[in-house]
């Protein structure tokens, strides 16, 4: 039986909406952490991504520790560090600091994509070697740094030790799927953006999981798109807002957060359309029975242990309104 009452959480990548500023952008990462606090979710993640003038989410662990300031009780994590733009040391102690000022609501979400353009990558790089290679050990690095006092080399991070930060695979292919399995590390897919391998890399995971001292059995969350309204009809006006945000994606163009329009059709071509439904495959959308009869099919087929909902809405408050229809779904009895 699939269930359909788990944990949901928030990825944001902190977008600048048409009319917005900078200091504006990132208001509204603290306005929709308070909001969706309040309504019950687990977590609030932030992405990381570089040279995107539409994007306020480059300093990562400075909207967390933003974020943190300016809520009480809900985890603030990184959905996700880039690895390979950072050295894990100073990862771990710029996570280790968070976790010492706010203890037990500080996650680490972890990618291998550099989470940008090749010749910005290269601008960040810490080392001129590809270090996407050395992913596996540069996560085994950051679990011991916030490992035991025992475990620990010669290079610490102070504060770090000990605080046993938890740390999160994420993943928008089957790789990360065979190393979150092998370390006994939990799990994130990013469906959201990236659907087409959702369905094998979940198998993979739960398959080759080894049980660890950081969680005994898999637990798998998948990042995906929400537009929930009163209608189905209003979603769908709502959703044209991402679908422009995709269609910046495909055509390389850097257009704020625009507001939704009635005929999304006319401003893409067919090629672009079918591109987009692919990337927004798995999108939850509609009025919340809609939304109720897709997370029960999609609890059906995968039966995953937590959501972890994007919604690109225009309105700040129709966006709020669309994170706590999927909250009253989860929590309906």
């Amino acid at each position: 039986m699939s269930n359909i009452n788990i944990p949901v959480s928030v990825l944001n990548l902190a977008p600048i909406r048409e009319g917005q500023d900078g200091k504006e952008a990132i208001d509204a990462v603290a306005d929709l952490a308070q909001a969706t606090e309040k309504m019950g979710y687990k977590r609030y993640w932030i992405a990381e991504h570089h040279n995107t003038p539409t994007l306020v989410s480059s300093a990562t662990s400075i909207l967390m520790k933003h974020t943190l300031e300016n809520t009480n009780s809900i985890r603030v994590g990184s959905g996700g560090i880039m690895l390979p733009n950072h050295a894990p040391l100073v990862v771990a102690e710029q996570f280790g600091t968070m976790a010492t000022i706010y203890p037990d609501r500080v996650d680490l979400g972890l990618g291998r994509a550099p989470g940008t353009d090749m010749m910005t990558a290269s601008a960040l790089r810490r080392s001129k070697s590809d270090s996407v290679h050395t992913f596996p050990e540069d996560v085994k690095e950051l679990l011991t740094y916030f490992g035991s006092e025992e475990t620990q080399g010669y290079v610490k991070a102070y504060p770090g030790v000990g605080t046993n930060v938890p740390i999160y695979i994420l993943g928008s292919s089957t790789d990360s799927a065979y190393l979150a399995a092998e370390l006994g590390l939990p799990y994130v897919f990013a469906s959201h953006f990236a659907p087409a391998q959702m369905e094998e890399a979940i198998s993979i995971y739960r398959r080759r999981f080894k049980p660890s001292p950081y969680l005994d059995k898999p637990y798998m969350t998948v990042g995906l798109n929400v537009i929930g309204a009163e209608t189905d009809e209003e979603a769908e006006f709502l959703a044209s807002t991402m679908h422009f945000f995709f269609l910046n994606v495909i055509r390389g163009t850097k257009m704020p957060m625009r507001p939704p329009v009635e005929n999304m059709q006319a401003h893409m071509n067919p090629m672009e359309e079918n591109m987009i439904s692919s990337m927004t495959s798995v999108t939850f959308k509609g009025s919340k029975e809609t939304i109720r009869k897709q997370l029960t099919d999609f609890q059906n087929n995968y039966n995953v242990d937590e959501i972890m909902a994007v919604s690109y809405i225009y309105d700040s408050e129709k966006q709020k309104r669309s994170y706590e229809i999927l909250k009253e779904v989860v929590d309906a009895k």
